[in-house]
């Protein structure tokens, strides 16, 4: 979302997951076309290839992203994630 700000982009996550959690039919059309709903909700389109990917809790307690395997020759992004360029996050498990 490079061409958003971070307000936009906290505006439209939480927007979007309103809309899911109270309204059936928007979150399977979210889960079918992440692009679209997130256009929907916020009135943006995403910047282009930027991909977006929803994924059904199904009951879960956490659900973790897992990064894409490494290769033994890191790419310039990758050597920038390593240098501080990645995000992370705090969850609390209780």
């Amino acid at each position: 979302m490079s061409t958003w700000t971070e307000e936009d982009q906290h505006t439209a996550i939480s927007a979007l997951l309103e809309r899911c959690a109270s309204d059936a039919n928007f979150y399977q059309s979210a889960l079918a076309d992440p692009a679209a709903a997130i256009k929907t909700v916020s009135g943006k389109a995403l910047p282009a290839g930027f991909n977006l990917r929803l994924v059904a809790n199904e009951g879960a307690d956490l659900t973790l992203v897992l990064p894409d395997p490494v290769s033994e020759d890191l790419s310039d992004a990758d050597l920038e994630a390593v240098a501080g360029g990645g995000r992370s996050c705090t969850v609390t498990i209780m």
